[in-house]
C-alpha cells in the first residue's frame, strides 16, 4: 500500500515544483518590472528638468544681454568709459563658462 502512495506523490512533485517556481518567476517579474516602470518615470523627469534648466539658462543670457546693452547706452549718454565694467563682466562670463551644461 506505501508503495502505490509513494508512487502517486513522487509523480505528482514535478507539477507542484514547476507551478510553485511559475509563482515565484511571476512575483519577481513583478517587481523587476515595477523598478523599471519607476526608473523610467525618473528618467523623463529629469530630462524634462534639464529642458526647463536650458530654457531659463536662455532668458537669462538674453535678460544679461539686454541690460548689458542698457547700460552701455546709459555709459555712453554720460560720456565715462564703460572699459572697466566690461573687463569685470569678461571675468565673470569666464566664470560662467567654467560651469558644465547637461
Amino acid at each position: 500500500m506505501d508503495n502505490v502512495v509513494n508512487s502517486g506523490t513522487v509523480a505528482f512533485m514535478p507539477m507542484v515544483f514547476s507551478a510553485i517556481m511559475v509563482i515565484v518567476g511571476l512575483i519577481l517579474w513583478f517587481f523587476v518590472n515595477r523598478a523599471s516602470v519607476k526608473a523610467n518615470q525618473q528618467i523623463a523627469l529629469l530630462n524634462t528638468l534639464v529642458d526647463q534648466q536650458k530654457r531659463q539658462i536662455v532668458l537669462l543670457r538674453r535678460l544679461c544681454d539686454a541690460n548689458e546693452q542698457a547700460d552701455e547706452v546709459k555709459h555712453e549718454d554720460a560720456g565715462s568709459e564703460p572699459a572697466p565694467q566690461l573687463a569685470t563682466q569678461e571675468e565673470g562670463d569666464d566664470f560662467i563658462r567654467l560651469v558644465a551644461e547637461r
